[in-house]
C-alpha cells in the first residue's frame, strides 16, 4: 500500500490540553478512509496539521511533502472541503469558476462546465439566487473539475437535508473517485459514510483509538443477541459491550468464537455506529 499521508506520534498542545497526543496513522492511495470521533477528539486538529495549517510535533509527510514547509506545493494536489452549502452568495457561478481557474493548477474549467450543462445552473446565476441543492450541484462541479490526488472533506454535508447528502455522495463516488484518489471524510453521520468507505479511524481525546479496513472490522467484530434466559452464557465470552435491544440483549464481541456463539443466538456484524459508541463511550 502506498501511503498518500504518514502521521507518526503527532502531537499539539493548547495550553494544559491535547488536541494530539501521540497520534499515529497512515492513509493509503486510493482508499476512501473515514476520521471519525467526537466532538474535541482532534479531528479538525489533525485535518488542519495534514493541509498544513498547523505545526505539529511528530512526524507527518502528505503525498511525501512536509505539509507545514512545502504547504504551497502540496496545495497543488490537494483539494478541500469544509462545508459544500457555504459559497459566497453575491458571487455568480462564472466569478467562482474564474477564480479557482485561476488559484488551482489542476483545475479543468472545460471539465467543471460539462458537469454544470447537466443542470439549470446558469454562468450568470449567482450563489444567493440558488436553491440548496442547486448550490451542492455548483460546488460538486467545481470540485470534481479538480484533478488532486487527496480529497479531504470536513463534515461536508452539515446543514443539508438527507436527499441532498445522499446526492452529494453519490455524485461524488460516481464522477469523481477513480479508485486512485484519495478521499479523507470527517463526519458526524457515521451511517451515512459507512457503505463508501474502505477504512476506518477512530480518534479520541487526541489518539486514535481504532484504525482499520471495513473488512477487517467484519471479521473481526460481532454482535450477539440472546435473550435472557442465555445471557450469563454470553457473558463467559467476555462482551465489550452490552445493551437491551426490542426486549432481548445484545453484546459485541472482539475476536470471539462466532461458532460457539452462534449456540446462545442471532450473530451479525456490528455497523460501524454500534463499534464507535461501544469504543469511544
Amino acid at each position: 500500500m502506498n501511503a498518500v499521508i504518514e502521521a507518526k506520534s503527532l502531537k499539539k498542545q493548547y495550553k494544559s490540553n491535547f488536541a494530539l497526543n501521540d497520534c499515529s496513522f497512515t492513509v493509503g492511495r486510493g482508499r476512501i478512509v473515514g476520521l471519525i470521533g467526537p466532538n474535541g477528539a482532534g479531528k479538525t486538529t489533525a485535518i488542519k496539521a495534514i493541509l498544513g495549517l498547523t505545526a505539529v510535533q511528530g512526524e507527518l509527510r502528505v503525498l511525501g511533502l512536509d505539509p507545514f514547509k512545502q504547504r504551497e506545493k502540496l496545495m497543488e494536489q490537494v483539494c478541500f472541503i469544509a462545508d459544500v452549502a457555504i459559497l459566497p452568495r453575491w458571487a455568480s457561478a462564472k466569478d467562482l469558476i474564474d477564480y479557482v481557474e485561476g488559484t488551482h493548477a489542476k483545475f479543468s474549467r472545460e471539465r467543471c462546465l460539462d458537469y454544470l450543462s447537466e443542470t439549470d445552473i446558469k454562468l450568470s446565476s449567482r450563489v444567493g439566487q440558488l436553491s440548496k441543492g442547486m448550490v451542492v450541484q455548483l460546488h460538486l462541479a467545481i470540485i470534481m473539475a479538480i484533478d488532486a490526488k487527496l480529497l479531504v472533506l470536513d463534515e461536508p454535508t452539515l446543514g443539508l437535508d438527507i436527499l441532498y447528502r445522499k446526492r452529494f455522495y453519490e455524485q461524488l463516488l460516481g464522477d469523481y473517485y477513480d479508485g486512485e484518489r484519495t478521499i479523507l471524510i470527517t463526519t458526524h453521520q457515521v451511517e451515512e459514510v459507512e457503505p463508501l468507505l474502505n477504512d476506518v479511524i477512530f480518534i479520541n481525546r487526541g489518539k486514535v483509538a481504532l484504525s482499520e479496513t471495513l473488512d477487517a472490522l467484519a471479521e473481526r467484530y460481532c454482535n450477539l443477541t440472546v435473550d435472557a434466559s442465555r445471557l450469563e452464557q454470553a457473558r463467559e465470552f467476555k462482551p465489550i459491550s452490552e445493551k437491551r435491544l426490542l426486549g432481548k440483549n445484545q453484546l459485541l464481541f472482539d475476536r470471539a468464537d462466532r461458532e460457539a456463539l452462534k449456540q446462545l443466538g442471532e450473530v451479525a456484524p456490528p455497523s460501524l455506529s454500534e463499534l464507535f459508541v461501544a469504543l469511544l463511550s
